[in-house]
Order: C-alpha cells, then structure tokens, then sequence
C-alpha cells in the first residue's frame, strides 16, 4: 500500500468517524427540551463508557444551551467522559474541564465534586515510588484544597482515603532513598531522610519501617546518638501490633535499656 492511499484511508476514516458521533449527537426534529434529551442521552452513553458518544451530547449542551440548568452537569460530564478514557492526555484535557467549571461555577452545589475529581485525574497519573512523583505532589495540593474548602463535603472520606494514598506514594519515595543511604552505611543522609519523613507525614501508613531504620541508623552512626534511638524502637512497639520490625525492635530496646553491647 502506498503512503498516499494509506494517507487517505486515515482521513476517510476521521471523516466517517466524525460524522457518525456527529449523526448520534444530533437532536432529532421537532424535539421539545431539547437539552434535556441530549443531557439523558449522554447520561446513557456515559454508563455504557461510550465516552466519545457521551462528550458529544454534553459538549453541545456546554456550546449551545448557555441558560440551559443542565450545563453546569453537562460541564462536569464532559470531564468524566476524559477521565473515563484514562490516557494521559484525556486526563489533562479532564482537569481542564474541571477546572473551567471551578472558574464558571465556584459556589455550585457540584463545586466540591469538581474539585474531588480534579484531583483524582491527577492521582491516576501517580507513578511507582521509584519514578518522578510531580503528579502525586499535584494530587497532594488538590486534595489539600479540597479538605479545606469542602469539610461537610459527602466525597470528604474518599478525598482523604485517595489523600492517604498519594502521601505514603511520596513518603515511600522518600523512604527509598533513606534505605539506600542506610544500606551504603552513610548515617548521617539515611537519619536527615528518616526524620524528613517523620516530620513531613507523620501518618505515614508504613512509618514502622522508617521508626526502624532510623533508630538503627542512630544506633550505629555514633555512640552519642544511642539514647536517640530508643523513643522510635519505643514509638514502633506503642504504634504497631503487627510489623516485621518488632522482635528486632525489642531486642533492641532489651539491650539499651539493660546496658547490652549493641549487636550490629
């Protein structure tokens, strides 16, 4: 196949493509509110996950129907038709939509779930803890807005549950780095990362490993430090019925506390 037959296949198919969402986006003659039946038509796309059919009914409410009482959910619903498609870039398009909505309507009674889903689009580009967490500090600040603005909000558990979830990403990031300086021996970088954690997200869900690592840190960095590590073996057993660090924990505590030569 040559590059110019394969071109104009490509636009033969953008063109039927456009024209069927077009054709099924269209309100059929002499329909009455007819923003209400693009509203429940694209309310039904939108459950079927029919996300391109589902933006083509809301966006006309959103372009055509400016008095119209549904455009306010029509807005949001096209942001949940990109955030429905999960791709990187119709998540950032979503965000936008979202955003719009809070410069357009900021006193909705909508306003919060705007801002909740703004933040989730940002927490489903999260990446591992071993790779760039800008994504997760920007769900981090959005979730933050959102606990603050909306505390009587019905999506306030699940704005901090998702919140938890973007935290321990970052402060799990953090914790690796920690590690790999505890692991090269260099004391003094694992102890200023440890503490970081501590003092940054002091909910942090895994922190029994991070009160671990700091006190052994502590523990055999210098022997003036020694008293510091005993709170976090302390803190760890008070804060933690079931961890992989309590026995050790323990035994540590058992030597401090007894006068024991620490073993390292």
């Amino acid at each position: 196949m040559t590059t110019a037959l394969a071109r104009g296949l490509f636009l033969a198919m953008v063109v039927s493509v456009s024209a069927c969402a077009a054709k099924q986006g269209a309100v059929p003659p002499g329909t009455t509110d007819a923003d209400q039946f693009l509203f429940t038509q694209g309310e039904a796309a939108l459950k079927d996950r029919k996300w391109l059919q589902a933006r083509e009914y809301f966006r006309q409410i959103v372009d055509n129907y400016p008095q119209s009482q549904y455009r306010p959910d029509a807005k949001l619903a096209v942001g949940d038709t990109y955030v429905g498609e999960d791709t990187t870039e119709s998540l950032l398009l979503g965000i936008n939509e979202y955003r719009e909505f809070l410069t357009f309507y900021p006193t909705h009674p909508r306003a919060d779930y705007a801002q909740y889903r703004l933040s989730y689009a940002y927490a489903q580009q999260m990446l591992g803890a071993d790779r760039d967490q800008s994504a997760t500090r920007d769900a981090i600040k959005e979730l933050e807005v959102f606990v603050q603005r909306y505390p009587n909000s019905a999506l306030l558990p699940e704005a901090q549950q998702l919140l938890r979830e973007a935290l321990d990403r970052l402060s799990e990031a953090s914790y690796r780095v920690g590690f790999f300086y505890y692991r090269a021996k260099y004391w003094a970088g694992a102890i200023d990362r440890f503490r970081e954690i501590l003092a940054t997200d002091p909910g942090y869900t895994q922190r029994d490993a991070v009160y671990f690592h700091l006190a052994e840190s502590l523990l055999l960095s210098d022997k003036e430090k020694k008293p510091e590590a005993l709170p976090y073996y302390e803190r760890l057993l008070n804060e933690f019925e079931q961890s992989e660090f309590l026995e050790r924990s323990r035994k540590r505590v058992a030597e401090l506390k007894g006068g024991e030569p620490t073993r390292k």
